[in-house]
């Protein structure tokens, strides 16, 4: 298949090109650099892709401009868009609310848009966990998200979500919606807590908490990149699905496994931040039952995988 990734160059994007083109799909790649985090970070992303030694297109553009947008569906015409573009984080989205509006829903409908226009068969959109807001205690199935979210981030996802159908009903593409539980692993976002975390414990310095007994349903990223794929091979119709590992991981249980690899780990309690939900908690059974979807990565082996790969990163 032909798969245009958008965002490709970011943390999923750059495992998930890897894995399609490992499995022979031709795969393009289109990536505006951002500066949200380092786009420095986004080029060693792409090197190691291209140390797989096969062909793939590479695009740098600004996919809010709609010329520009336009620009990347008339150069090839493409089975699959994988969406994965977008600005992240909580924090910066209460700082910046507006920027939200132009990187995750601006450019939502600019591709959706071309992609209807030019026939594209699938669009598989990345979502968040964020859409379901503060629900606790229970695993959260697709049918619970209501609208009452807790960030900008998450209103802007939510908001995506509703421009999705309305393009998929004028249209007739078929649409697949990912909502992506706390995705961890190598080359993670650095934003991320899991990132921030390791990369101060490998240089001795202490790491921040932020509030009292939260939880997330942390998944690793070949699980996100699996169900991703079978989402491309084998999903049908116009369906919603979670990916997650399916069971939260609380703080304390998350610092008791870093404390086995870091025994001098020190730690700053401090207030709740704005914005951030107390749990997540993915029901994944509707991707196990339609995509064969089964994680198999859990906290502790996905934390010994990334600290690995983090102090091979880091200290050399």
């Amino acid at each position: 298949m032909n798969i245009l990734i958008t965002g490709g160059a970011g943390f999923i994007g750059s495992h998930l090109a890897k894995k399609l083109l490992l499995n022979q799909h031709q795969i393009t790649i289109v990536d505006n650099f951002h500066p949200y985090y380092s786009p420095e970070q986004k080029k060693v992303h792409i090197h190691e892709i291209k140390r797989l030694e096969m062909p793939f297109r590479l695009l740098q553009a600004d996919l809010s401009e709609e010329l520009s947008c336009k620009k990347v569906f008339e150069e090839t015409a493409y089975d699959v868009i994988v969406h994965l573009a977008a600005l992240p984080g909580v924090p910066f989205s209460i700082q910046q609310p507006l920027q939200y509006v132009d990187y995750d829903i601006k450019i939502t409908i600019n591709l959706l848009k071309n992609s209807g226009e030019t026939n594209v068969k699938h669009f598989v959109f990345a979502s968040s966990s964020s859409v379901y807001g503060n629900q606790t205690n229970k695993p959260l199935s697709e049918e619970n998200a209501n609208g009452r979210v807790a960030s900008p981030y998450a209103a802007a996802k939510y908001g995506a979500e509703s421009f999705c159908h309305a393009y998929q009903s004028l249209y007739g593409f078929q649409l697949s919606i990912l909502r992506f539980f706390t995705v961890y692993g190598p080359w993670g976002r650095p934003d991320m807590a899991i990132p921030i975390f390791i990369r101060k414990l490998i240089a001795e310095e202490s790491i921040d908490i932020f509030g009292k007994g939260s939880a997330r349903d942390y998944t690793y990223i070949d699980d996100i990149v699996d169900g991703i794929e079978r989402t491309i091979l084998y999903s049908k119709g116009n369906e919603t699905y979670n990916l997650g590992y399916g069971e939260p991981v609380y703080m304390e249980t998350l610092l008791e496994h870093l404390l086995r690899s870091f025994p001098t780990m020190k730690v700053n309690r401090l207030e709740p931040r704005q914005g951030d939900v107390q749990m997540t908690w993915s029901n994944i059974e509707k991707a196990k039952h339609l995509l064969g979807y089964k994680p198999t990565v859990n906290i502790e082996e996905g934390l010994k995988r990334t600290i690995l790969w983090a102090r091979n990163y880091f200290q050399k």
